[in-house]
């Protein structure tokens, strides 16, 4: 299982704890520091949606000029997202074939069963 998010997200420190505490193996990766391709973000986008992917009440979405904002895209989405990615909703969680974002009930119903 791979984690993508900040270190500096309290939603993904929440879901590395419950990982932790459930014992469960997984490989933490920021995508700030580490890095993250265009090729996985559009790989997201396609399996949960670049909407749902794309965190529109983020710091760095509010910061953004209207021209890049408007008429917003998959494609223009995912090279944003490239670009800046703390547009990135995060925890995106790979496990198995199953892409999860966030960390709703669900996704730790889910990821921790």
């Amino acid at each position: 299982m791979n984690l993508y998010g900040l270190k500096t997200c309290d939603t993904c420190r929440k879901a590395k704890r419950a990982l932790d505490a459930a014992g469960a193996n997984y490989a933490y990766k920021d995508v700030r520091d580490d890095g993250v391709s265009k090729a996985q973000i559009a790989k997201w986008a396609k399996a949960v949606g670049w909407e749902k992917l794309l965190n529109k009440s983020s710091t760095t979405w509010r910061g953004l000029s209207d021209k890049d904002k408007d008429g917003v895209t998959e494609k223009s989405a995912v090279a944003l997202m490239a670009e800046h990615p703390t547009l990135i909703k995060r925890p995106v969680i790979e496990s198995g074939k199953s892409i999860t974002v966030g960390w709703s009930k669900d996704v730790q119903a889910a990821i921790l069963s």
